[in-house]
């Protein structure tokens, strides 16, 4: 009878319901820290070129729209490096494409600190973007890749919670070294790319991706790991999952994904012209209202400070109403925000819009960046969110450019603003028409 019962196959489990049971524990505690400094990293890459751009106006006198073209480099390499680094992480694993990333980010962004004129800075800003596309379009799959079922949604909006703390960053690193030139700004800023040092040592790779490519003992290795001792997998059961190897790079526009990739992508370019458009050009847009540069980074400040109670909010409700429900509301608020703030008069008015603003649009990304990662299988997770993100870089690159036009041609603050926010309008009719995934199991 012992004879028979040993000869038996492995018992068959599908990798996500092994997540459902799965504890809690430091080690998923540590990863989430790791990964939130990446991400913290990204905004901060991103905006540290907007709050040094006056800086080097001043040793490369620009006009309105050359100031965001310079601006949109990054995101002309971030929308070129999406697209390549999506499929690489499908392949190379995900805790690999980050590490390589920073390491690239770092030595390009320190580069363009010696730049002799402004093309060079243009051409090693674009590669700087290339090469940090691989860190922003791999962070929030692998972190979820390594979260139980349900801590996933609010663990993840937490995540996107580094947005504003990154922007804090850039803006205090451009005040701090102001004096010192747009060079030291952007040369202590690629400092960060050592924390991939931490990454290396505290995250783990994605085991579903590791099941994927068939390597079943360290996809166990990872989830014991993850389970600290509370939680082994037995060693009867052989974790089952969709071999990487077998889905072609253009599955994600195949059916049954091509439609959710096309309803994501303009999600993904409306909502990112909604919020960028403004962002990029706030503290000149507050200046025609009047604002000295002082009070312009106070408001600034006073903004991103205003997004991380709404990350708070929307990581608590995720779970309990839904990702489609909180997207939808939280954006519609936020447009309606906007309207106001592009309206009014008074400056406590103007605060108190940008607060709902604020407040309202990025928990909304929050758990729109959760949302987006679940849309799809492990083996096209990283080509989905890839193609999205991409989606992102198209309009943060057109975004500023038209803005700064609008601006040279004098066009009004409310125009300039009421415009910028119908995008807005558009993304909530988007987020209707995809479905949810709140509770399930990542396949």
């Amino acid at each position: 009878m012992a004879l028979a019962s040993a000869t038996h196959a492995p018992t068959p489990l599908a990798i996500g319901e092994a997540f459902r049971d799965l504890p809690l524990t430091r080690a998923h505690l540590k990863s989430s820290l790791a990964l939130f400094i990446a991400f913290v990293i990204d905004a901060w890459e991103m905006m540290i070129i907007v709050y040094a751009s006056p800086a080097i106006a001043r040793e490369f006198p620009m006009t309105p729209i050359e100031m965001g073209s310079v601006i949109g480099a990054m995101f002309v390499g971030m929308m070129l490096g999406s697209l390549g680094w999506s499929f690489v992480a499908d392949r190379i694993g995900r805790k690999t494409t980050i590490l390589w990333s920073l390491a690239g980010y770092s030595l390009l962004s320190l580069a363009s600190a010696f730049s002799p004129d402004l093309a060079a800075l243009y051409v090693l800003r674009l590669l700087a973007g290339i090469a940090a596309a691989g860190m922003l379009i791999t962070t929030f799959p692998l972190f979820e890749e390594l979260l139980p079922v349900k801590h996933r949604g609010r663990f993840t909006v937490y995540l996107a919670a580094g947005w504003p703390l990154g922007m804090m960053l850039a803006l205090g690193l451009s005040i701090l070294l102001d004096p010192l030139g747009w060079r030291w700004i952007l040369g202590v800023s690629s400092l960060a790319g050592l924390w991939l040092l931490v990454v290396a040592w505290w995250v783990p790779e994605s085991p579903y991706w590791l099941a994927g490519v068939g390597r079943q003992d360290q996809a166990r290795r990872v989830i014991d790991r993850l389970g600290a001792g509370r939680y082994r997998l037995p060693a009867s059961v052989r974790l089952v999952h969709e071999t990487m190897a077998r889905a072609p790079v253009l599955a994600i526009f195949a059916r049954p994904l091509c439609w959710v990739t096309l309803l994501q992508f303009a999600l993904n370019f409306a909502y990112a012209w909604g919020f960028w458009g403004l962002q990029t050009w706030m503290p000149t847009l507050l200046q025609q209202r009047g604002l000295d540069v002082p009070q312009s980074n106070g408001f600034i400040i006073f903004t991103a400070c205003s997004m991380i109670p709404g990350y708070l909010a929307a990581a608590s409700l995720t779970g309990r109403f839904g990702r489609k429900r909180v997207t939808v509301v939280f954006v519609a608020i936020s447009a309606l925000a906007g309207f106001g703030f592009a309206a009014v008069q008074s400056m406590t008015a103007l605060y108190a819009c940008t607060f709902l603003l604020s407040f309202f649009s990025l928990g909304g990304w929050g758990v729109w960046d959760t949302w987006l990662a679940e849309l799809y299988p492990t083996a096209n997770r990283s080509a989905g969110y890839g193609f999205g993100v991409f989606s992102q870089r198209i309009a943060n690159t057109v975004a500023p450019t038209l803005t700064g036009a609008f601006i040279a041609h004098a066009s009004s603050f409310g125009m300039t603003v009421g415009f910028i926010d119908l995008f807005l309008v558009a993304t909530v009719i988007l987020a209707l028409c995809l479905p949810e995934t709140e509770g399930q199991a990542l396949s």
